[in-house]
C-alpha cells in the first residue's frame, strides 16, 4: 500500500468517525422515534431452582446437626472443625478476610444477576400500531424481538449489496453496531457513504425499539492493492 492509499483510507475512517459522533447519517431521523419498550427478562427457572436446592440442602443439614446435638448426639466433624477454626483464628487473619471478601463478592454478584434482565442476545423491537378500538392490554400483549446474530446476518447481506464491497462483517451489540468491509474497487469514501446509507436503512427496517449507534470502517482489499 503506497502513501496515497494509506492517506485515503485514514481520511475515510476519520471522516465517518466525526459523523458518527454527532449521530448524523442517512436514516438517522427516519421512521418512528424509539418507543419505551422494556428489554426481555429471563425467567431464570434453572438457576433459581439450583440455588434453592443448594440452600435447602445446606439449611437442612445444619438443622439436622443442631437437632442432633440438642438430642444428646455428638455434632458432625465438619461443624466441630469449623467452630474450632473460627474460635482460634483472629478476625484480621488473612484466610478470614479472604473468605469474607469472597462471600461478600458472591452475594453482590447474585444480587446484580437477580436484578439484571438477562437475555442480552435479544433486541426488543417497536410495538406495532394499535388497531382502532384495541385496549392497552392488547397492545402490551404483543411484544417482538430479534436475535443479535440474526440482525447481524441481515445487515451483512445488506452490506454485500453495496457496489464495491468484496466482503463484510457486521457485529451487532446492544448499544453499537460495528461494520467492517473490504472494498476491491471504487473510491473508499464512496463505498463507505453507500454502505453507511444501506446499513442505516437496514437498521430502520429492523424496527428496533432502541436502534444502536452505527460504526463503519472500510479498507482496501489486499488483492486490489497490487
Amino acid at each position: 500500500m503506497n502513501a496515497d492509499q494509506k492517506m485515503r483510507q485514514s481520511t475515510s475512517a476519520s471522516a465517518y468517525g466525526a459523523r458518527a459522533g454527532t449521530g448524523a447519517g442517512p436514516g438517522a431521523g427516519d421512521g418512528d422515534p424509539p418507543g419505551r419498550v422494556r428489554r426481555f427478562w429471563s425467567e431464570r427457572r434453572v438457576p433459581a431452582g439450583i440455588v434453592a436446592l443448594v440452600i435447602a440442602a445446606v439449611s437442612g443439614l445444619l438443622l439436622y446437626d443442631v437437632a442432633a446435638v440438642r438430642s444428646g448426639w455428638r455434632a458432625m466433624r465438619w461443624r466441630d472443625w469449623l467452630a474450632d477454626e473460627l474460635a482460634a483464628r483472629p478476625l484480621d487473619n488473612a484466610w478470614m478476610v479472604a473468605g469474607a471478601a469472597l462471600l461478600a463478592a458472591l452475594g453482590v454478584w447474585m444480587v446484580v444477576m437477580a436484578m439484571a434482565p438477562g437475555l442480552r442476545g435479544l433486541l426488543p423491537m417497536r410495538a406495532p400500531e394499535p388497531e382502532p378500538g384495541a385496549g392497552a392490554e392488547a397492545e402490551a400483549a404483543i411484544r417482538a424481538g430479534i436475535d443479535r446474530t440474526s440482525a447481524g446476518l441481515v445487515l451483512r447481506d445488506r452490506a454485500m449489496e453495496v457496489p464495491g464491497v468484496r466482503s463484510a462483517r457486521v457485529d451487532v451489540g446492544r448499544r453499537r453496531i460495528r461494520a467492517r468491509a473490504l472494498a476491491h474497487f471504487r473510491d473508499l469514501d464512496e463505498v463507505r457513504a453507500d454502505l453507511d446509507a444501506a446499513l442505516h436503512e437496514g437498521i430502520r427496517q429492523l424496527g428496533l425499539a432502541r436502534p444502536p449507534a452505527l460504526s463503519v470502517r472500510v479498507r482496501r482489499s489486499a488483492k486490489s492493492k497490487g
